[in-house]
């Protein structure tokens, strides 16, 4: 609260004389007051921020101030003219500072049991990760042995068509081989008798080779021309000389019935005869 000493008549004169220098000081004043309450309100704050313990619960403590009027002293009184005396207005309340309640102090016991849920927590959460990533694991193991053995079933699979289409090639060129045979065999005979010879007469004996003893074969190779007669008869390599001339004699007395293709008689080239001389 703010208190107001009223003076007598001649000492409000002289507060009249005095006006201009309380007009100076008064702002100082109010800003010492204010500085002098913001000091205390932060000392305050600190000392409650400061205590260990709990303080107990008191009334917040509450600054109150007093401006208080002091007559002048020195200066010589001086006669003010007659003016109207000004109406001072009240000083303004000093709002006190309030001091805030210190917080309690943390119960270790209650810290502790709250750090060891939050441990107990993340284990559990550690514990779900894990049981998580093993399951993935055993999934992916399980996925990979599946794929596993379908590539090994489809791996028999083609290696047993493989088997089945390679049994069936050999099988098939067994059967067009033994095709070719049988034709070739057919056609053989049927070249033979197409040009089977009609008459063939024996080569005479050298007298000069059964006086020496001497015994030997002579192929004679030569073609067999549309009327079934022996042409361009030639002895091969490998016939003693004593042999050749009876050779060609004989071969040239050859006849043959006529190879026949597609309902006419042709020439049938490189057709051979070997003689076999022996002494009996």
């Amino acid at each position: 609260m703010t208190a107001m000493i009223m003076h007598s008549p001649q000492q409000t004169l002289d507060d009249f004389s005095l006006r201009p220098l309380r007009e100076h000081w008064r702002p100082h004043a109010l800003a010492a007051t204010l500085a002098v309450a913001l000091h205390a309100g932060v000392l305050a704050l600190l000392v409650a921020g400061w205590s260990v313990e709990p303080p107990a619960a008191e009334q917040p403590a509450v600054l109150r101030t007093q401006l208080v009027m002091l007559p002048p002293t020195a200066p010589a009184l001086v006669e003010p003219e007659a003016t109207p005396m000004p109406t001072l207005a009240p000083p303004e309340p000093v709002v006190a500072a309030s001091v805030e309640p210190a917080k309690p102090a943390v119960d270790p016991r209650l810290q502790a049991q709250k750090l060891e849920q939050a441990a107990l927590a993340r284990k559990r959460v550690e514990d779900k990760k894990r049981e998580q990533l093993a399951e993935q694991q055993r999934q992916q193991h399980e996925r990979q042995e599946n794929e596993r053995r379908n590539r090994e079933a489809e791996q028999q699979r083609l290696a047993q068509e493989q088997a089945q289409q390679q049994q069936a090639q050999r099988t098939e060129q067994a059967r067009l081989a033994a095709e070719r045979a049988r034709q070739q065999a057919a056609q053989a005979a049927a070249d033979s008798r197409q040009y089977l010879p009609l008459s063939k007469e024996a080569p005479d004996y050298p007298q000069r080779a059964l006086d020496k003893n001497i015994e030997g074969d002579c192929t004679v190779e030569y073609s067999v021309n549309p009327q079934g007669k022996v042409e361009n008869p030639k002895v091969l390599d490998g016939c003693h000389p004593l042999f050749i001339r009876p050779s060609l004699a004989a071969a040239n007395t050859f006849r043959y019935q006529p190879r026949i293709v597609d309902g006419q008689a042709v020439s049938v080239p490189a057709v051979r005869n070997t003689f076999h001389y022996r002494i009996k």
